[in-house]
């Protein structure tokens, strides 16, 4: 994560937005994860 501003001098203010998650990690063994999770919880809450 890098908090500095670019060349352009100008904050990135996603890094303190609210609504804004930032996952870090490898991007495709970070997504697989998510998506297992969430069909996960999507089948749980089917079968309830």
């Amino acid at each position: 994560l890098d908090e500095k501003p670019g060349y352009s001098g100008v904050p990135n203010t996603l890094y303190n937005n609210r609504k804004t998650v930032l996952l870090f990690g490898d991007a495709k063994a970070t997504l697989q994860g998510l998506s297992a999770a969430l069909s996960d919880a999507c089948s749980a809450r089917e079968g309830a």
